[in-house]
């Protein structure tokens, strides 16, 4: 089965414990729906930085990666669906799906 990337950018932090508390909660209601479909499990991401042939910048915060959750879907419609229904694009971030592609046995 094909695996994509949900990879999460921007967003809004919590205004206060309580409403990071109530985000959480979403999200793990979220992923118990996605059930056998999540490949490995979510990983936040911390500060970035961008390596180019000029050197190492700042990158922009304002829509930086936040985090990736990988997912095993038949096809990119149905990767799409999973992440249509993630509660992340309520804090006002946007999810770019991505498939992996297999680069064959080594």
């Amino acid at each position: 089965m094909p695996r994509f990337i949900l990879a999460f950018h921007g967003g809004k932090q919590p205004a206060s414990p309580a409403e990071g508390a109530k985000q959480m909660e979403h999200y793990k209601n979220w992923l118990d729906k996605l059930g056998n479909a999540i490949a490995e499990p979510g990983m936040p991401l911390g500060a970035s930085k961008v390596v180019s042939p000029d050197g190492v910048n700042d990158r922009d915060t304002t829509n930086r990666c936040m985090g990736l959750q990988f997912v095993n879907a038949d096809n990119l419609d149905a990767a799409l669906a999973m992440a249509q229904a993630c509660p992340f694009l309520d804090t006002g971030g946007t999810i770019e799906v991505t498939e992996v592609m297999s680069l064959g046995k080594r």
